[in-house]
C-alpha cells in the first residue's frame, strides 16, 4: 500500500502546476507543503527551436513549468532561424493548511538567435526577467475511495514585453485528477490560460490564451525512481496586435518523459524531456530541485 502511495505521489511531479507540486514527495500527503513550512523550488529550462521559410510574427513558446509557458516574439522576414532559449526559475512555496499553499515564482530569460534572411546572415541576443507569478494550491482529497483531485490558481504579478511590463494580466485555472492501479499510475492534468489585453511599446497587445490537456502514466522502478510518460495537447488562439488577429488558432501535440529521483524526504530532483509531436517544431529539456526546509 505504501508503495502505491508513493507512485501516485510520483506521477504528480510531471503533471500539475510547476510549482504547486513539482517534486518527489514520499507520500502522498507530502503533495502539499506541511503548514507552517517552506520549500524552495527551482528549474532550470532549455529550449531549441528551428524554423524554416518564417516570413510572419509567430511566438516562439518555452515550457518552464508542466502548465507554465514563455511566450517569445520573433522578427519578420526572417528566412531561416534557429533559437536558444535558457530560462532560470526561482520558487518558494508555502505551507497554509494541511490542504493549501501558497507559492510564488520568478523566472529570468537568456536566448541566443541566428537568422538568415535577404540581407544576410545575423544574430541578436538578450536576458531579461520575464514573469513573476503568485498562486493557490489546494488538495481536495487524497487517492482513496475516489481519485486524488487538486486545483490550482494562479496569476502573473509582473511580465515583460519588449517595451513595456504588464501586472495582472494573465490567469490561469487548472485541476489535476491521479488513480493508482498497482504498479502504475494513471494521471491527467487540464488547464486554461486566460490573457488580456496589455501595452507594449505603442501598441496593443493580447497574447492568445491557451487550453492544455496533459494524461500521463507513471512507474515507480524502486523506492526512489519513478519513470514517467505521456503526451501534451495544446490550443493556442492567435496573438492581437491592436485588435488586429495575427494568424490562426493552432493546435499541437507533444511527447513527454521524465525522471525523478527522490535522493531524501524533502530533496528531490526530476528531469523532463519534450519532444514535439505535430503542430510546432523543437524540443524542451527541464530540470527541477525541489528542497524542503
Amino acid at each position: 500500500m505504501e508503495s502505491l502511495r508513493y507512485i501516485c505521489a510520483a506521477s504528480l511531479l510531471f503533471i500539475i502546476s510547476p510549482f504547486a507540486t513539482a517534486d518527489l514527495p514520499l507520500t502522498v500527503e507530502d503533495l502539499i507543503t506541511d503548514k507552517g513550512k517552506i520549500k524552495l523550488d527551482t528549474s532550470l529550462s532549455y529550449s531549441n527551436t528551428e524554423r524554416n521559410n518564417f516570413m510572419t510574427d509567430d511566438p516562439i513558446v518555452i515550457q518552464t513549468g508542466e502548465t507554465s509557458f514563455i511566450t517569445l516574439p520573433t522578427r519578420f522576414g526572417e528566412f531561416k532561424g534557429n533559437t536558444d532559449v535558457l530560462v532560470a526559475t526561482l520558487g518558494v512555496r508555502y505551507g497554509m493548511t494541511r490542504s493549501a499553499e501558497s507559492y510564488m515564482r520568478a523566472s529570468y530569460l537568456y536566448r541566443s538567435t541566428r537568422f538568415s534572411n535577404l540581407s544576410g546572415i545575423d544574430k541578436d541576443s538578450e536576458s531579461r526577467l520575464v514573469d513573476t507569478w503568485i498562486g493557490f494550491n489546494y488538495q481536495f482529497s487524497g487517492d482513496n475511495d475516489t481519485p486524488a483531485l487538486l486545483g490550482f490558481i494562479e496569476g502573473a504579478v509582473y511580465e515583460k514585453r519588449q517595451s513595456s511590463s504588464s501586472s495582472g494580466k494573465s490567469w490561469m485555472l487548472g485541476v489535476t485528477t491521479c488513480r493508482a492501479i498497482d504498479p502504475v499510475v494513471l494521471s491527467v492534468i487540464s488547464s486554461f490560460q486566460w490573457n488580456r489585453k496589455r501595452s507594449d511599446g505603442d501598441v496593443s497587445f493580447q497574447p492568445g490564451s491557451y487550453f492544455l490537456l496533459t494524461p500521463s502514466v507513471a512507474f515507480a522502478a524502486n523506492d526512489r525512481i519513478t519513470l514517467t510518460t505521456g503526451i501534451q495537447w495544446m490550443s493556442r488562439q492567435a496573438n492581437r496586435y491592436d485588435d488586429e488577429l495575427q494568424g490562426f488558432r493552432r493546435t499541437s501535440t507533444d511527447v513527454t518523459l521524465g525522471l525523478g529521483y527522490g535522493v531524501s524526504k524533502g530533496n528531490t530532483l526530476n528531469f523532463s524531456f519534450k519532444a514535439n509531436a505535430s503542430g510546432q517544431s523543437g524540443v524542451d529539456l527541464r530540470l527541477n530541485w525541489l528542497y524542503a526546509f
